[in-house]
Formats: structure tokens, C-alpha cells, sequence
């Protein structure tokens, strides 16, 4: 028969309130999260409040819905640096096509001298 081992899981959970900041779904539960806030919770008591970004009631997979959660804009900066790239990479074609147009160029006066 194994063994458990003694002191592994802690001892300290408490009532915790997790608040999604997405749709403002709350759950009261046990956890032994820190947090420096606290909310007051429909029995009228107070308790420690932990924010988080993303909860089953948001996220995608559990609700079913197709959503962006883009926060930041981070879809947007990465088409803007793509298509900054992009312009980048064509400015500098062009600059390689310019450049030998006028060697070739240079190419031919010499040899209309000669």
C-alpha cells in the first residue's frame, strides 16, 4: 500500500471570491490564493478578492462562442508590423533595381566612348 506523504498539500485555504474581468462572472470558493483586496459577497460578508483575465464563463472553449480576446491590440500591431515589413522589403527592391539600372547604364556610356 503506498505511502502518502506527510505536509504536502497546505493547510491554509480560505474562502476566496475569483472575479472575472471580462464578464464580471464571480465564484466563491476555497483556495489558498493571496490577495489585498476584498469584496463583499451576496450573504453579506467580505471576502478576499482575486481577479483573473480569462474564467470558464469567458473563455471560448467553455462558452461555445468564436471571440477575439485581444486586450491589447496585439492582432493589430502584428499586421501593422507585417505590412511595414513588407513595404520595407519592396522599397528595398526597388532601390537594388534602380541602382543596377543606372550601373548598366554607366556600363553602356563607356562602351558607346570607347
Amino acid at each position: 500500500m503506498p505511502v502518502m506523504k506527510k505536509d504536502l498539500h497546505p493547510d491554509n485555504y480560505r474562502l476566496v471570491v475569483f472575479e472575472d474581468l471580462n464578464n464580471g462572472w464571480r465564484l466563491l470558493t476555497r483556495s489558498t490564493a493571496v490577495s489585498d483586496e476584498v469584496t463583499k459577497w451576496d450573504d453579506g460578508n467580505e471576502y478576499p478578492l482575486i481577479k483573473v483575465h480569462v474564467s470558464s464563463a469567458s473563455h471560448p472553449f467553455f462558452t461555445g462562442e468564436e471571440k477575439i480576446l485581444d486586450i491589447e491590440g496585439r492582432v493589430d500591431k502584428f499586421r501593422a508590423r507585417a505590412e511595414a515589413a513588407k513595404q520595407a522589403t519592396e522599397r528595398r527592391t526597388n532601390a537594388a533595381k534602380k541602382q543596377a539600372r543606372r550601373k548598366s547604364a554607366k556600363a553602356e556610356a563607356k562602351e558607346e566612348l570607347a
